[in-house]
């Protein structure tokens, strides 16, 4: 899996020494960090886009996100699309989430699902919100999602 920075620049580390490294410069730099997980993807044409953020936040002072883009010519419903979303954000999560306990790191996981069942996206709700909280992440949709409807989202747009 390849990741990147948000101004482009390729992170040549494995991801976990890349997102230990991260962690170890910002606490040694006096910041308290917590870390969003999101998935955003977009339909162009034949293929399907997803963008996934690691999303570094310095509580009080702004942040900074690694970023991985992935396309796939495999069509998806709406539900299956929400829920691979959730499971590439989970993915990288239990990936990463034993660095966040020895660093004591709150951690999130955001999906980017409507909480108005007016909305096609609220079919995988139950379904995302089951799947990460029994995994043990803490679960946010929409609108406190900004990992997943903010930050992936303008990767993928």
């Amino acid at each position: 899996m390849r990741w990147r920075k948000f101004n482009g620049d390729t992170i040549d580390l494995p991801i976990y020494n890349a997102v230990e490294n991260a962690i170890k410069r910002e606490i040694a730099a006096g910041f308290r960090l917590k870390v969003c997980f999101g998935t955003d993807s977009q339909v162009k044409g034949t293929d399907t886009e997803f963008a996934t953020v690691i999303v570094f936040l310095r509580e009080g002072h702004g942040g900074f996100m690694f970023i991985h883009n992935e396309k796939t010519k495999q069509r998806f419903s709406i539900k299956e699309r929400m829920l691979m979303e959730v499971a590439r954000s989970i993915e990288i999560a239990y990936e990463l989430c034993n660095l966040f306990t020895i660093y004591n790191v709150d951690m999130e996981v955001h999906a980017d699902i409507n909480t108005n069942p007016h909305f096609k996206s609220n079919d995988a709700l139950k379904e995302a919100m089951g799947y990460i909280l029994g995994m043990g992440f803490a679960f946010k949709a929409k609108p406190e999602a900004f990992a997943s409807s903010s930050c992936a989202n303008k990767i993928v747009s």
